[in-house]
């Protein structure tokens, strides 16, 4: 703020009032100033750190939830390998069992695919209104059809209604018209669609579609133009062997036929597949767990922790440093690092060479202790059931995350506290304005105060100049 004050010496009384002024000011203000400063330093400090702490524990827990993905889980105790991925492709989770299976694929599992008779009038042919009706494994599904209706028109009908059942339609126009092509993501024997209630768009899709003569090549055929139904062959299920003992499937997914292992099927073929300990994918899953852990506890003590400076004199404080919130959030933590598991024969993370950094407060990750838990104690069926557990709530990484929900959660711990810091500085800029307003008014005041006394001192000396001077021409004229 710009000082009201013009510098310079009192004609009057020679006192220097600028700088008598400021001096009083300073005084009156500099305690309360100090105290502004210090608070908003603190709390820009505090602000930074709670944001700090926030991005650390989002980042924490989108590390968990990606180690706790049922989608990929990241802790299974066996891992299948298919010796020909462009035949099939296998999983396995914990009730496998190591072991080598052959795989002969005779045929894939196939959806239904139906065509109507051909229209003529290609795709912009009329078709009446009503409502459509395909039926599909005992399953009728409707589609209105308004008035003024097109073949195309039908075809985004069908397309908007049942896109998530699976069905959809398209036009495919050959020399002779075009047909309204409907098929279906269903697969397996019995699965054949069977379209009615439009005259025109009758489809039974039980059976193949007739043929004519190819007149263009004597001994072909030609979709006949006048019929509908399968185009090719029905729907048919998957046929497979596994070692010599037939299995069929509706879908190309297996996942019945050996305990603990689910094949998808790509192609016809063979390929033998091998379940095996999954000690390396384990160790990976178990290292990831203990780097994001880490670098929890890392950004943890660097907001908590003060240190010195470049000279190692004076100690330089963290900006959360002898605030209680994150020690908290990590003894919340930590104790679920020790909290026996559902697990069985495995209970404890140090079974498997985790120990804690009594110092540093961070984990430890022993991979040899590691990979003779998982040789000599055939540990690794029992991991997932550590960290995931056996329900929703009882593994490791569902814990911690309840430990967690209290700070991180909408409207939580740590949102109160940033709402609360933004509030003390919403105060602090409330309190240097005033702070200002009171030295602005201040400083006019003195100033004027002090003029005013300078004039007074300068008609004072000005009085005495002139009586001064009286007297001296009295005494002059007395001598004469």
């Amino acid at each position: 703020m710009a000082s009201p004050i013009t510098t310079g010496t009192g004609l009057g009384s020679n006192l220097d009032i600028s700088s008598i002024v400021t001096a009083l000011v300073n005084a009156d203000s500099s305690a309360k100033q100090n105290q502004i400063k210090t608070q908003t330093t603190i709390n820009t400090a505090k602000i930074s750190g709670v944001g700090a702490l926030k991005s650390a524990l989002a980042a924490y827990q989108a590390a968990m939830d990606k180690l706790s993905s049922a989608t990929s889980p990241s802790f299974s105790g066996f891992a299948a390998t298919s010796s020909a991925s462009t035949v099939l492709t296998a999983t396995s989770d914990n009730t496998a069992v190591n072991g080598t299976y052959t795989i002969k694929v005779n045929n894939l599992a196939t959806s239904s695919k139906v065509a109507s008779a051909n229209f003529s009038g290609g795709a912009s042919s009329a078709i009446p209104t009503g409502t459509l009706k395909i039926s599909q494994n005992g399953t009728d599904y409707s589609v209105a059809i308004p008035a003024g209706a097109t073949l195309q028109t039908t075809r985004d009908a069908i397309n908007t209604t049942l896109s998530a059942q699976g069905i959809s339609a398209n036009i495919v126009t050959d020399s002779n018209g075009s047909r309204l092509v409907i098929g279906s993501t269903t697969t397996g024997k019995g699965s054949d669609m069977v379209v009615s209630g439009i005259a025109g768009l009758n489809i039974d899709g039980t059976q193949v579609m007739g043929t004519i003569p190819d007149p263009s090549n004597p001994g072909q055929t030609l979709p006949d133009p006048a019929s509908s139904g399968t185009i090719g062959a029905l729907a048919t299920d998957a046929s497979l062997s596994i070692d010599g003992l037939a299995v069929t499937s509706k879908t190309n997914t297996v996942s019945s036929a050996v305990s603990g292992l689910s094949m998808t099927l790509v192609a016809a073929g063979t390929s033998t597949v091998t379940v095996a300990t999954n000690t390396t994918g384990l160790q990976t899953s178990i290292q990831s767990f203990v780097d994001a852990y880490n670098t929890l506890v890392k950004t943890v003590n660097s907001l908590t922790q003060a240190t010195a400076d470049a000279d190692g004199k004076l100690t330089v404080s963290a900006p959360m440093t002898g605030d209680s919130l994150p020690r908290s959030l990590l003894a919340d933590i930590r104790k679920e690092l020790t909290t026996p598991g559902p697990g069985g024969q495995l209970s404890v993370l140090a079974q498997l060479g985790i120990t804690t950094d009594q110092k540093a407060g961070t984990l430890n990750f022993d991979t040899t202790k590691f990979n003779t838990a998982m040789k000599d104690k055939s540990l690794g069926s029992q991991v997932q059931t550590l960290f995931t557990g056996t329900n929703s709530t009882n593994g490791l990484l569902a814990r911690m995350k309840t430990a967690m929900s209290p700070y991180a959660s909408t409207g939580g711990i740590l949102d109160q506290r940033s709402t609360s810091l933004s509030k003390q500085k919403t105060d602090l800029t409330t309190q240097q304005a005033a702070l200002d307003l009171r030295v602005e008014s201040m400083t006019k005041t003195l100033t004027a105060k002090y003029n005013a006394m300078d004039l007074l001192v300068g008609q004072m000396k000005a009085t005495a100049s002139n009586i001064t001077s009286f007297f001296d021409t009295m005494n002059a004229q007395a001598k004469a």
